[in-house]
């Protein structure tokens, strides 16, 4: 699985949640890339929200709160073990 090497890598944390998802979000300091979920299509075919934090900016602020509730209820507890299960489907 393509997560695989993130599992052990510095500064890195991996968590898993079973919300319902209507994107995904990825954080990098202050950039993030929002795949918006695109029903009947696979994220590589759905559009790709390029955010940046800028002073008095609100976008970004408000996908970070999104991302915020979810990370809050997700569990790192056996990140490894949630990979592997993924492997075998």
């Amino acid at each position: 699985m393509y997560l695989r090497g993130a599992v052990d890598a510095p500064r890195v944390e991996l968590r898993f949640h079973a919300t319902t998802l209507y994107n995904s979000i990825y954080r990098f300091d202050d950039d993030m890339l929002v795949n918006a979920h695109v029903y009947g299509a696979p994220a590589a075919h759905s559009p790709v929200l390029h955010l940046r934090r800028l002073p008095g900016g609100r976008l970004f602020d408000h996908y970070q709160a999104s991302f915020e509730r979810v990370w809050e209820q997700a569990s790192a507890d056996n990140a490894p073990g949630m990979l592997a299960q993924g492997e075998r489907r």
